[in-house]
């Protein structure tokens, strides 16, 4: 009944950037925090950013700096804008979100993931 959908991974050059967006679909009351984490081949998965509704954001380290959350309350949607880009942020990124379909039934969401590629 809820689907997170995302888009804009893609391959890019070392210092490059790109533009993830992740938007929320179906029977949704509200959502709450919103994010994306990323896993590389071998490594566990870490959190990279993530935004409340209210706009409060926290970011892993290895990204404070570089990449900016944001997101649209009326559309459902989160973005990650990520710039100056390193081999080392290559990953699977995945969209997560805490989302309500009833005021009393809150689950948390994830989407398919979005391959980023960093080339040196």
């Amino acid at each position: 009944q809820v689907q997170l959908v995302e888009s804009g991974g893609g391959l890019v050059q070392a210092g490059g950037s790109l533009r993830l967006t992740c938007a929320a679909s179906g029977r949704i009351f509200s959502i709450n925090t919103m994010g994306w984490y990323r896993q590389a081949p071998g490594k566990q998965r870490e959190l990279v950013a993530e935004i409340t509704r209210g706009g409060n954001t926290n970011y892993g380290d290895s990204v404070k700096g570089r990449f900016t959350i944001s997101r649209d309350n009326a559309k459902n949607t989160v973005y990650l804008q990520m710039n100056n880009l390193k081999p080392e942020d290559t990953a699977v990124y995945t969209c997560a979100a805490i989302i309500a379909t009833m005021i009393s039934n809150v689950n948390n969401y994830w989407g398919q993931g979005t391959q980023v590629t960093v080339s040196s």
